[in-house]
């Protein structure tokens, strides 16, 4: 249960929210109604993903895998099911979506550049962040630098969503019949 009504004031900026969220994903995104009650950090939030939208020095796929590999690290049942929904409009194969939350025990579904992508975010994802110098010294090398900035720029973009909406107390919204958040062990 969402820890802030999801009824933001009716004003004008959180009316157009709600018609593009409407319009771009179906219906009214939480997070947008969760963030509506204070228009400033709203319109910081929708700043911050618009310009992020436009980073293309990473593969759209290593990116979703980053995502969702922070994503479930963190526990966010929300980003779970926008992420399973998100992977299937980039087409993505979902068996292989399925499988990050528990990626370790699936290695061979992976190539090796995923398996860097998803120990990285993983290890940014970290409370205390336990990224080495020769995991990121193999990402720079087989993506570059430019395409490694943008990744870490996203790992950590993901983990202040997940973390916001896990404080917010927002779950699943129904963007997916299968968004697993692993237990954790």
């Amino acid at each position: 249960m969402a820890r802030i009504p999801l009824t933001p004031p009716r004003t004008l900026l959180n009316r157009i929210g709600a018609w593009y969220s409407r319009r771009a994903y179906g219906k009214v995104l939480d997070p947008g109604l969760a963030a509506g009650h204070n228009p400033r950090v709203l319109l910081t939030y929708v700043r911050a993903e618009r310009g992020a939208a436009k980073w293309n020095r990473l593969d759209p796929g290593l990116k979703h895998l980053a995502v969702m590999a922070a994503t479930a690290r963190i526990n966010c049942s929300w980003c779970m099911d926008f992420g399973h929904w998100e992977a299937g409009n980039l087409g993505l194969p979902m068996d292989k979506i399925s499988k990050v939350p528990r990626w370790r025990d699936h290695q061979d579904a992976f190539t090796d550049v995923e398996l860097l992508v998803l120990d990285y975010a993983e290890a940014m994802t970290e409370t205390e962040p336990r990224v080495t110098d020769e995991l990121a010294a193999a990402l720079v090398e087989r993506l570059g630098e430019a395409a490694f900035v943008e990744l870490t720029a996203m790992v950590g973009l993901e983990n202040y969503r997940s973390r916001v909406n896990s404080a917010f107390g927002l779950t699943s919204q129904g963007f997916s019949d299968t968004c697993e958040v692993p237990s954790r062990a």
